[in-house]
């Protein structure tokens, strides 16, 4: 795909790249927030612009800005969390947390993460969705026509992969018993 092309792509999805953003944006606490939609897409495609020639599809092009945001956001979470930053631990409870990840949580999103990295280790596509779902801010629907796959397959992956996301924060939030 030619620079051109690409450029003409992104173009064509801006207008629901913006939307994911806003949504992402939403799902953020207020307060010290100074993220704006146009600003993470805009942030996303500096990092994701790099492989405009490998784009195959506009749902490649979709999943690709997700993975972008998901990176912007996850890296911003963890600057606010780290200790300079006055970020501090707090338990996950996995019977209050819900999935998609409630943003303002950044223990919530650094967990969430990495349980959708081991997730994609054995089940590439569940953690996909998983993802689209987690941090594009993508309904299971909106996924399935993005990955291009039936409804149905759609809802079935996404119903195993939040059970398999729910088991293991609940392993990982476990206190061990003395």
């Amino acid at each position: 795909m030619s620079d051109k092309e690409s450029t003409d792509l992104f173009s064509l999805a801006y207008g629901e790249l913006r939307r994911i953003a806003a949504a992402q944006i939403a799902r953020m606490p207020p307060a010290g927030s100074t993220l704006q939609p146009t600003a993470l897409v805009h942030e996303a495609w500096i990092r994701f612009a790099n492989q405009a020639s490998d784009w195959e599809s506009r749902a490649h092009l979709l999943s690709a800005a997700a993975e972008a945001m998901r990176h912007i956001l996850i890296d911003r979470a963890r600057k606010r969390h780290s200790a300079r930053h006055g970020g501090g631990q707090q338990r996950i409870s996995v019977d209050e947390m819900d999935i998609p990840v409630n943003l303002d949580n950044d223990d919530a999103v650094l967990a969430i993460n990495d349980a959708i990295a081991d997730l994609g280790v054995e089940y590439p596509d569940a953690a996909l969705l998983a993802k689209l779902r987690c941090f594009g801010g993508f309904e299971v629907n909106e996924a399935a026509q993005a990955l291009g796959i039936p409804r149905a397959t759609a809802f079935r992956r996404w119903r195993f992969a939040r059970a398999w996301l729910h088991g293991y924060l609940r392993k990982s939030t476990e206190t061990p018993q003395e």
